[in-house]
């Protein structure tokens, strides 16, 4: 599973644990999703997993103006569901855990650990209510770090049509820019969307209708600062594998696509889009020769983007394989009085969760 957590000023914002491209990156609204055959670095080597990805958003933004409601109904519009609802009241935040649920759903009827591609909304009581609280959406300087999380629609210009009718904003239309294949909307704290098509943009511009009961949380970017250490550790410590990668040489970026193992059989060709849950690295050419050069986590001021997490098999085990690679640790399994999720830190200080995933052990029932 992997999930993607953000910060929210509203109580539907995305929390801590589970499953971005701005204009200021090199990359900018780059097409990233341009079918290209994966190319796997000749020093990166793919393992094999049983953790599923998700990525998790934290609430990062307040506003007075924002009803308690509105990023849930943002989501749910975009035809995802809560799976799962965590209320902390002594701790002050409840958590929303999102994501496509139809009989069609790759993982419809299952547990909100033992899925891919959930959206975590975490809502810190009392922000909402502040003013001064806003959301760092991680696409503006010098608070860059997390970029998007992306759903994949059957038809992508009737899909924006019903999202522009709705009233909600855009970062990037369909139509703007030489790029017409891709969209970014915004969320109602900000955050950005990407929109891709599951099919070509010419074999559905004619397509009136669209169906939510078909669209996937098909992946979550950041943005790296060393390709090759990022690669290394997603790979050889977490266990995924490269899908895809798509290198923009004039423009001075590379987009590196990772996934687990998915329940769904893996496509051919290079369309990706019928996935879930698949994990995004921007690397923008040079920021690795800066030894100054630090992209932003969302977790320390302003906050905004929380943590990706990924469900292990079997967690005891999965952490003391992690100490024995001698990982970086946020918060280790013994750590404080959670005693079943563990936190690592990646090349860029990232937080990665690692959970038990329910299918194989009640051990760490989160419940």
């Amino acid at each position: 599973m992997m999930s993607v957590v953000i910060n929210s000023s509203d109580s539907s914002a995305f929390g801590i644990a589970h499953s971005l491209t701005s204009a200021g990156d090199k990359a900018g609204l780059a097409g990233s999703h341009t079918n290209s055959s994966p190319k796997l670095p000749s020093n990166v080597h793919n393992t094999d997993s049983t953790a599923h990805i998700a990525s998790t958003l934290n609430p990062g933004q307040t506003s007075t103006s924002i009803k308690v409601p509105t990023s849930v109904k943002f989501y749910e519009f975009l035809g995802m569901k809560v799976v799962k609802e965590f209320k902390a009241p002594e701790a002050k935040f409840d958590l929303y855990f999102m994501a496509y649920d139809s009989p069609g759903a790759v993982s419809h009827g299952k547990d909100a650990i033992d899925r891919e591609g959930v959206i975590e909304l975490t809502h810190n009581y009392g922000t909402e209510d502040d003013p001064n609280y806003k959301v760092n959406n991680g696409n503006t300087e010098p608070h860059r770090g997390f970029g998007h999380t992306c759903i994949s629609v059957d038809n992508i210009q009737a899909a924006c049509k019903r999202i522009e009718d709705a009233g909600y904003k855009f970062q990037k239309k369909l139509t703007d820019g030489r790029m017409n294949h891709i969209a970014f909307a915004l969320d109602p704290d900000g955050y950005w969307v990407e929109i891709i098509g599951q099919r070509p943009v010419e074999e559905t511009a004619e397509v009136t209708t669209t169906d939510v009961a078909t669209y996937r949380m098909n992946h979550t970017m950041i943005r790296v600062k060393d390709a090759q250490k990022s690669l290394k550790f997603y790979q050889d410590v977490l266990g995924m594998s490269l899908v895809r990668t798509h290198e923009a040489t004039s423009a001075g970026f590379n987009l590196y696509f990772l996934a687990y193992p998915s329940a769904q059989p893996l496509p051919t060709g290079g369309n990706q889009a019928q996935r879930e849950g698949l994990l995004e690295l921007t690397w923008n050419y040079g920021t690795e020769k800066d030894e100054a050069f630090k992209y932003h986590s969302g977790n320390e001021e302003p906050q905004g983007f929380g943590h990706i997490c990924i469900s292990v098999d079997e967690l005891d085990a999965a952490c003391k394989r992690f100490d024995d690679l001698k990982v970086n640790w946020r918060k280790r399994l013994t750590d404080g009085r959670m005693k079943n999720v563990a936190f690592l830190l990646d090349p860029d200080g990232y937080w990665v969760e690692v959970v038990q995933n329910p299918a194989h052990s009640d051990k760490y029932n989160v419940e």
